[in-house]
């Protein structure tokens, strides 16, 4: 199968893919046991004014009627306005996504930095002290709960040490006094552009803990995965050869097998980008961090619809994005993929 046919298989099966998630969401948003419209026309509106505002919803029409209304526009790049800020919320994702983004960057380089190495140096010494702690870092990474670990490095490092803030992404005193303007969204880039050393510090010292709970998952997959498929390339007879050939483990392994394994465990980190856009929330909402998924449960709790379905959406669309680069890099790289 050539290339171009592949890719637009999998473009096509995506399109299915949101389409259905896209159903389901607004199927879902429409069944629970709230009234959008009050909450749109605020809190002291009276009948007449929460029956205009059904009527400018379009919550009066049929279900099939509002689904295909929302679809119109969302083919038009609207996700409709939110029923608690009145602003759109494709503008409100936008908004909200660099705080989250700042954590996952983070969180993601300092999983693959860590993984990576103690994965190689795990497959390498299999059997021994280091590989033993390596499996019991890697199980203990994937096996916490985000949010029972984010309480324990706040208990750790804010209650007994006092080396690390609490949560939110500036302290009072300085958003008052060094207030960083927002430029990118990004409390360390803006502070950076703008000579504001003290937010910056204090902004890095506020991401240290949410990364290091986001880091977590991503050490121990990445561990397990490099440990996995650099055992395998280990035993081949072209390693063998390069030590024989005198060439210093550190570059067989750093060089040699970890080019030949690496290509699994890249896909996997393309993923996990996406799937950490998911485990944000229940961080943020701990860090009280003001990011994509403190958003999205405010959302929540208003019965914001639009909001929670462009959240879905978005979200939704980016796992299967990075899923379809991934599986392109594949094809590309093994043809064999194409023909299954």
């Amino acid at each position: 199968m050539k290339m171009r046919h592949y890719i637009i298989r999998r473009l096509i099966l995506s399109a299915f893919i949101l389409l259905g998630v896209s159903l389901v969401v607004f199927l879902l948003s429409r069944v629970v046991p709230a009234n959008p419209a009050s909450l749109y026309a605020g809190p002291r509106a009276g009948q007449e004014a929460i029956e205009e505002a059904r009527i400018e919803l379009g919550l009066n029409q049929p279900l099939y009627r509002q689904y295909f209304d929302y679809m119109s526009n969302l083919i038009r790049g609207d996700l409709g306005e939110s029923l608690r800020t009145h602003r759109p919320v494709l503008q409100d994702i936008l908004y909200y996504l660099p705080a989250s983004l700042e954590i996952i960057i983070l969180g993601l380089t300092i999983g693959i930095a860590v993984g990576i190495p103690l994965g190689l140096y795990s497959a390498a010494n299999r059997n021994s002290i280091i590989d033993h702690l390596a499996r019991i870092v890697s199980v203990t990474g994937v096996s916490l709960p985000s949010f029972w670990l984010a309480m324990i490095l706040q208990l750790i490092f804010f209650q007994i040490l006092g080396i690390f803030p609490l949560g939110g992404r500036l302290s009072t005193e300085v958003s008052l006094i060094h207030s960083v303007d927002r430029i990118t969204g990004f409390i360390l880039i803006d502070s950076a552009l703008q000579g504001n050393w003290i937010a910056f510090r204090d902004g890095l010292l506020h991401l240290v803990l949410p990364a290091l709970t986001m880091a977590a998952y991503p050490i121990g997959l990445v561990t397990r995965l490099v440990r996995s498929s650099t055992v395998d390339v280990l035993g081949e007879d072209y390693i063998r050869m390069e030590k024989a050939y005198g060439i210093k483990e550190r570059t067989i392994l750093f060089v040699y097998a970890l080019r030949n394994s690496f290509s699994s465990t890249l896909s996997v980190i393309a993923l996990l980008f996406a799937y950490s856009l998911v485990s944000i929330f229940l961080i943020e909402q701990i860090f009280t961090w003001p990011g994509l998924g403190t958003y999205a449960a405010n959302a929540i709790m208003n019965v914001d619809y639009p909001a929670i379905m462009g959240i879905t959406l978005f979200i939704a669309s980016l796992y299967v994005f990075m899923n379809l680069i991934v599986d392109v890099a594949q094809a590309y790289l093994d043809p064999r993929v194409r023909l299954e």
